[in-house]
């Protein structure tokens, strides 16, 4: 199966060898989507008015119907209308360096006009100040060293002086992060609000840097403004959730690189993405699911040369951590244990476990559940020629070749997302707790027909501009 990027209507050939037949089944993927968010809703407005088991006011994402618009609204559809327009043609022709900063600027530009839709206090500065966040705990860790030996000690609701929800329920890499800005006098929501925006848009950067590390610069570049334009951009400004994802794809994309050997030091950037992915689960125990895309890119590299210097690196985290009191082990269990001591316990597992499926629709989009058709489909095919060493060259895309390093990779994190879905442990709010794996699912639009692509992108971002300006988000 030949999977051209940038192509007529033979980008993917089905069984039956229509290459319409895959635009069909791409919009009935997008229907299918569409109609299972809506069931969603409905299933969950129905039983949260009868039972009051979800504890979301808009079912099933953590939102509030409130239509209204905002300083950031010219210039979100402004963005929009432009990327649409020629984020396709620069994405294609521009140097690749250039691109990079592009595109990151770009989806910075996205992420902060979403934001400020809501207004900067209520968008942006409010986010990370209310009862449950991070901020609230700040003030707590003036002793660092006596704050971590003591940090298990405050996790169960039953414990004196409890943590907010979210410290409670993270590793303390994540509230470490804004007791650093803090000590570097950037207190306060503005500025935690500001650093979630700015390092979580520049996974957008990473996404791009790992393709292309895995030789497949056709995707990246195709698959580049649908990143810019990434409906998930409602939730990274401006929650931590953004960060950690940004931190993961930085991880993965310096792990790619070394892998791929295109690099002068590849021993010395393999230590440099240790700390990088070990910090991950520190900020976020769900995050060791990372260790899916990240033997997927070992495997695509065909090389697990760089995996001692990156376990290496990763374990210099983890040691001074434990060293410095925190047990992750010992954290853990006891967040599964303060899990169920909140709403967990009630919001039904039969109910989150397809409806976070449902959230992760609006996050991801619906080109990226068209594209996610593709890869599964292509999926086959693809493990069999990289299991015999061959590569699914293009002529029209060079040196670059085929798309099946991109269909590993997205199915890599459909499993990662399968699994954090079966475990129990992701009932309802998934639209910021996916984050970090629903951003490698955004590069799976680029397995879309070419001509397609601008219709595409219209319908990625006219989600985003719906949720933003229809629902006041939790995130």
């Amino acid at each position: 199966m030949k999977l051209p990027l940038r192509t007529d209507d033979r980008t993917l050939r089905t069984t039956d060898g229509d290459g319409r037949t895959g635009r069909r089944r791409d919009v009935l993927a997008a229907a299918a989507a569409a109609l299972l968010f809506a069931v969603a809703a409905a299933v969950g407005t129905l039983i949260q008015r009868t039972d009051h088991t979800l504890y979301v006011d808009w079912a099933p994402l953590f939102a509030s119907w409130l239509p209204h618009a905002g300083p950031g609204t010219p210039a979100a559809v402004a963005l929009a209308v432009a990327v649409v327009a020629h984020g396709p043609r620069y994405a294609a022709t521009l140097p690749w360096h250039r691109l990079l900063w592009a595109a990151w600027a770009a989806a910075l530009a996205w992420t902060w006009a979403l934001a400020l839709v809501d207004g900067w206090g209520r968008g942006v500065a409010g986010r990370l100040t209310q009862r449950n966040e991070y901020l609230r705990g700040v003030d707590r860790f003036h002793d660092i060293g006596a704050a971590l030996r003591g940090f298990t000690g405050h996790i169960l609701l039953t414990q004196p002086d409890h943590w907010p929800a979210h410290i409670a329920g993270h590793p303390p890499g994540a509230v470490l992060t804004f007791v650093g800005l803090d000590r570097l006098g950037l207190g306060g929501g503005g500025w935690a609000g500001a650093f979630c925006v700015t390092v979580g848009s520049s996974a957008v950067a990473a996404v791009l840097v790992t393709l292309r590390a895995l030789g497949q610069e056709g995707a990246a570049r195709t698959a580049a403004p649908f990143l810019v334009l990434a409906p998930a951009a409602v939730w990274v400004g401006a929650s931590a959730d953004g960060y950690f994802a940004a931190v993961a794809a930085w991880g993965l994309a310096l792990l790619a690189l070394a892998a791929s050997r295109t690099v002068r030091a590849p021993r010395a950037v393999a230590l440099a993405a240790g700390p990088l992915l070990g910090l991950t689960g520190y900020l976020s125990y769900g995050l060791t699911l990372l260790a899916l895309p990240a033997a997927a890119v070992l495997l695509l590299a065909r090389t697990v040369r760089p995996l001692p210097y990156a376990a290496a690196g990763a374990a210099v985290v983890a040691g001074a951590f434990t060293l410095a009191g925190f047990a992750w082990w010992e954290g853990y269990d006891l967040l599964v244990e303060r899990y169920y001591q909140g709403v967990a316990a009630e919001r039904p597992y039969g109910y989150w476990v397809w409806a976070n499926l449902a959230c992760t629709v609006v996050t991801a989009g619906l080109a990226s559940v068209a594209g996610a058709r593709r890869a599964v489909e292509a999926a086959p095919g693809a493990v069999r020629r990289l299991r015999h060493g061959v590569h699914d060259d293009q002529g029209d895309q060079g040196e670059h070749g085929g798309a099946d390093g991109l269909v590993v990779l997205v199915v890599a994190v459909l499993l990662a997302l399968a699994t954090a879905d079966l475990s129990g442990m992701s009932k309802a709010e998934t639209e910021r707790i996916w984050l970090p794996f629903v951003l490698w699912l955004l590069p799976a639009a680029a397995l879309l027909p070419a001509r397609d692509h601008r219709r595409w992108l219209t319908v990625q971002a006219g989600l985003a501009l719906l949720v933003n300006h229809l629902l006041l988000t939790g995130w």
